[in-house]
């Protein structure tokens, strides 16, 4: 195969609407695509060794720091099916998706390195061996992971997920617009989910169940809402999400400030992303003018950053 003089991959971020924490327990939770965060790999040849540059590291591909680690297996797993285990390549990874949010950084950096090796061959890349890939690297990161950061990161589609089972592709038809605000806080998953485990084994067991069982209820709901352009159910189901990880204690103060925000500027709903403890938050807005209104309140409010989205977008 004859290298290309440079190789492009693409992915973007992902937002959980709902179902955070409940997926652990077997119940849906639904995602979509976030194409306002992205990342772009640039892969070259190398002059001599193989060399990286991203956001947290610059320098040789073997000198690459642990917390990089999927990283570096992406490219190795990638090389080795390419059989070009040797072949000294430069890549460069631009990212506006912020680390250890919830949005499924790790496996975009994945999903564009991985795009980008194959595209500098000029080999072609099915999704499934894309997800084969990218979820074998992942592994290194995540221990055990569903798959729904790679898949989400990857596609264009909304899914309605549930673990061990076919994800349901869904079609987005909410007129309304999805404003993400950053804490500029990392989020602490492992952490939260070990918390819940340890709520079911002491005396508040059946309670810490009923919540997990009304939270793992609305992605059901939601998803109906979501096809078939009910906005302000969706809001008031995230907004009921938002309350049950509270009580969970999946949020944090800074989580909280936010959301309430939000609901008092005009929110149809306001809820935490991800695995919470920090990270970002989401609120439903009926139209443009209030999502970019309510995104404002939120940086006054002390968010990082924001994105506004129109939910009825496509990539």
């Amino acid at each position: 195969m004859a290298p290309k003089q440079f190789g492009i991959g693409q992915s973007h971020g992902k937002i959980i609407l709902l179902g955070e924490h409940a997926v652990v327990y077997n119940y849906p939770s639904i995602a979509i695509p976030f194409p306002k965060t992205s990342i772009q790999t640039i892969v070259k040849k190398a002059i001599q060794e193989p060399t990286i540059s991203c956001d947290f590291y610059t320098g040789l591909l073997g000198d690459m720091p642990e917390l990089l680690d999927s990283l570096k297996e992406a490219i190795h797993l990638s090389l080795k099916t390419l059989n070009q285990k040797s072949y000294p390549l430069d890549i460069t990874i631009n990212s506006s998706i912020p680390a250890e949010r919830g949005m499924g950084s790790s496996a975009a950096v994945a999903v564009a390195t991985i795009r980008g090796i194959f595209d500098y061959f000029d080999v072609s890349l099915t999704q499934e061996k894309l997800l084969d890939l990218v979820n074998t690297s992942e592994k290194i990161a995540h221990g055990n992971p569903s798959g729904l950061d790679a898949l989400m990161t990857s596609s264009s589609t909304p899914y309605y997920f549930k673990k061990g089972q076919l994800e349901v592709p869904l079609h987005m038809m909410l007129s309304a617009y999805l404003v993400v605000a950053d804490t500029g806080e990392t989020g602490q998953t492992k952490e939260a989910v070990e918390s819940i485990s340890h709520k079911l084994k002491g005396n508040t067991k059946e309670h810490t169940l009923a919540l997990i069982h009304t939270l793992g209820s609305l992605p059901d709901k939601g998803r109906i809402a979501l096809e078939s352009d009910r906005a302000k159910e969706l809001g008031s189901y995230m907004f009921q999400a938002h309350q049950i990880l509270k009580e969970l204690g999946m949020s944090s103060p800074s989580l909280d400030r936010l959301v309430d925000a939000a609901m008092t500027h005009g929110a149809l709903g306001a809820k935490l992303t991800g695995g919470g403890r920090g990270g970002c938050m989401i609120a439903l807005a009926m139209d443009k003018k209030s999502a970019h209104e309510i995104a404002q309140t939120l940086k006054d409010f002390g968010a990082k950053q924001t994105w506004v989205y129109e939910m009825s977008d496509h990539l």
